[in-house]
């Protein structure tokens, strides 16, 4: 009864799931008329924080980013280091498609190059690398943007202190190629109306001054990142940059908690997902109670981990409503 009942809870899970992915697959082209002359950086947009995390490879090398002591660790007992980050490190469960399908319309993509690595490919990073390639993500990524035309996505290129000349230009070269017409110039006033008569799908966040050479670049959206593991201080955190008012263009209010290694050494039994999760009752209220607009206390993109647990993107989305009124 109970194998039964646990079969009944997954089922109930996966068609949940299901059903989220497919009801926002185009819920931009579905707005109201009076939303469509706002530019995005006014409205409410969902993010996924650490979105290719779902993919992690746990045997690749650790992200040079991490402190001295766990790539020590991870020398010494790998055994023990490696399944710990990667269940502290993977932050969605997704795949790229089924989160855009679900709704998803900023991308947090940590880009790296792996050590050691003789090849010019890129990855992407958060604790370990991903078993992808950034290459194919993006060709992924264009190709569903083909089959949702009036879809905009923000695809925000950060922590890549990383890379080196060659491999940033490599990297914005892929960027451009791969999306070509579809990228929205940064001069651009980005409205889902102006965007739909140029055929403009794509705003780039490039976290590096290399972005002031191209047109195609946005500068680096703000991320608001609380880097504590309590909700409570993250959401005074939040509510503290809410006070000091809203940047000009695009800004992200993550939601995502941040444990350290003392924290997981604590909590050995436990995982990132698990916290998250039990912490849901405190998000939820505070995403409901939030307002976009130009205000200076509007939100813009809210960004979480496991975008599919709960009604985040939903939520999100809703808060346009606000702007009809």
């Amino acid at each position: 009864m109970g194998k039964m009942n646990s079969l009944n809870s997954q089922s109930s899970k996966l068609e949940t799931s299901q059903l989220l992915c497919k009801s926002n697959k185009e819920w931009m082209a579905q707005l109201p008329e009076k939303l469509q002359d706002i530019p995005l950086y006014n409205m409410a947009l969902p993010g996924s924080h650490d979105a290719m995390s779902y993919c992690l490879d746990i045997s690749s090398p650790i992200d040079r980013s991490e402190s001295q002591l766990l790539q020590s660790l991870d020398k010494c007992v790998p055994c023990i280091t490696r399944p710990l980050i990667y269940k502290w490190s993977t932050t969605q469960e997704l795949s790229i498609k089924e989160q855009l399908n679900a709704g998803i319309r900023y991308l947090d993509l940590r880009i790296s190059h792996k050590p050691n690595d003789t090849s010019d490919k890129l990855y992407f990073v958060h604790g370990i690398f991903t078993e992808v390639t950034v290459q194919d993500i993006l060709k992924e990524i264009a190709v569903w943007l083909q089959h949702h035309k009036k879809e905009v996505i923000i695809l925000a290129c950060r922590c890549l202190e990383e890379l080196n000349p060659e491999q940033h230009l490599n990297l914005v070269n892929l960027l451009i190629t791969t999306f070509g017409n579809m990228i929205c110039p940064k001069q651009e006033y980005p409205t889902l109306n102006t965007l739909w008569r140029h055929g403009y799908q794509v705003i780039i966040s490039y976290e590096n001054d290399i972005e002031k050479q191209y047109k195609q670049l946005w500068p680096a959206a703000p991320y608001w990142w609380g880097n504590t593991v309590d909700p409570q201080e993250l959401l005074n955190y939040l509510e503290k940059q809410k006070q000091k008012g809203r940047p000009e263009q695009f800004f992200v209010a993550g939601i995502n908690l941040t444990e350290d290694l003392s924290f997981i050494m604590c909590h050995l039994c436990e995982s990132l997902k698990e916290i998250t999760l039990s912490n849901q009752h405190y998000f939820i209220p505070w995403v409901k109670n939030q307002t976009p607009g130009d205000g200076k206390k509007c939100i813009n993109i809210v960004a979480a981990d496991f975008i599919d647990s709960g009604s985040f993107v939903n939520d999100v989305i809703a808060l346009n409503e606000k702007l009809l009124q």
